[in-house]
């Protein structure tokens, strides 16, 4: 069954998938507004309603109602500059960000988490996106999305020289390990979200490129 979501929370619209995820929802004529707090401000849309601030400040002052979130959130440890504030935005703040979502009413929530996501992995980010993703499982949303995209292809603010030299190679893996364009998880997020089945899916990186094509 598909529904047509009318009233939106982003978080993370500046990011590199959030910024294809935003213009997706915003060229939808059937999205009534999108709920897109920031850092700094957004360009200007009749139905893009972008509060500005630190997020954990802005969270108790966001209004709904809402239909569903997108939580595209997420840093690295050399941006976040430790494990301690690392696991404070992608665990803690993607969870505050559901919660608040659920109070405002969206009984649909899609985050982006990442390949290789297990709370008992021996990598440090991959524990902590797998404890985000228990997290989010544990507060019963209706309808949960897990999205686990392989490594993010897209011009980004920041350079990071790892992913830089990964991305050739990351081209040419088959299955799930093959690197992904953020404009094609953008579309396949919004895709997604049209799609009405109760429970928590998770949709790896191989099905995420279908998705968006």
């Amino acid at each position: 069954m598909y529904l047509t979501p009318q009233r939106i929370l982003l978080a993370g619209a500046t990011g590199l998938t959030g910024e294809h995820l935003l213009d997706r929802l915003l060229s939808e004529p059937t999205v009534l507004r999108v709920l897109a707090p920031t850092r700094r401000p957004l360009a200007e849309h009749p139905r893009l309603d972008n509060p500005q601030g630190e997020l954990p400040s802005l969270l108790p002052t966001l209004g709904g109602p809402l239909d569903i979130a997108f939580c595209c959130l997420g840093t690295t440890i050399k941006q976040a500059g430790s494990q301690e504030a690392f696991r404070a935005v992608d665990h803690d703040l993607v969870v505050a960000v559901a919660q608040r979502a659920r109070a405002l009413g969206a009984r649909h929530f899609l985050v982006v988490s990442a390949l290789g996501a297990d709370p008992r992995s021996s990598v440090f980010y991959n524990r902590v996106k797998g404890e985000m993703e228990e997290s989010l499982r544990a507060m019963d949303w209706p309808q949960l999305t897990i999205a686990r995209p392989s490594l993010l292809l897209g011009e980004r603010s920041e350079t990071r020289l790892v992913e830089q030299l990964a991305a050739p190679l990351a081209r040419l893996i088959p299955g799930k390990y093959r690197s992904i364009h953020a404009c094609t998880l953008a579309r396949a997020l919004w895709r997604l979200a049209l799609e009405e089945q109760d429970g928590v899916r998770v949709v790896e990186s191989d099905e995420l490129r279908r998705l968006g094509r």
